[in-house]
């Protein structure tokens, strides 16, 4: 007997309203119809993988978390640091999608152990096209870990 596997999910941390709306529009018009969990802020995001409060989340389900730099109460940087510095989070896929093009953030991203910076496009076509790009690879592509079973 196979089990089956659950649904990729991705995890969104965003605090943008705007950028949460334009990134659910995209993975919509792209036929990403994979379950998207909305975070709207670092201490939301570390809760709900490091945390206590039974938000769902088991280790190999997101299959992708695209990650804001620019985030309140800890930001983008702080969340991946903590995901690396946890043996139950240190694999998992984290891109981060933000405004930012400055030298020194993409090279704090990947010094904390980002797996992808992508800057998110100004323009919406060029961000619904980004969001397909990334929803096809890293969602339908990509492997990721999965623990094994109990």
């Amino acid at each position: 007997m196979t089990m089956r596997q659950p649904v990729p999910t991705i995890v969104l941390v965003e605090d943008s309203p705007t950028d949460e709306a334009l990134a659910l529009r995209a993975f919509k018009r792209n036929g990403i119809s994979n379950p998207v969990v909305v975070l709207r802020d670092g201490i939301q995001a570390v809760e709900y993988f490091l945390g206590t409060s039974g938000a769902g989340w088991r280790p190999g389900d997101p299959h992708v978390v695209l990650l804001d730099l620019k985030l309140p109460r800890l930001n983008g940087f702080q969340v991946l640091k903590r995901l690396r510095g946890d043996e139950r989070t240190r694999t998992l896929p984290v891109i981060v999608l933000t405004s930012s093009d400055e030298q020194r953030d993409l090279v704090e991203a990947y010094r904390l152990g980002v797996n992808s910076y992508i800057r998110k496009p100004v323009d919406f076509a060029e961000f619904a096209e980004t969001v397909k790009t990334i929803g096809h690879y890293w969602v339908i592509l990509n492997l990721v870990p999965r623990p094994p079973f109990r």
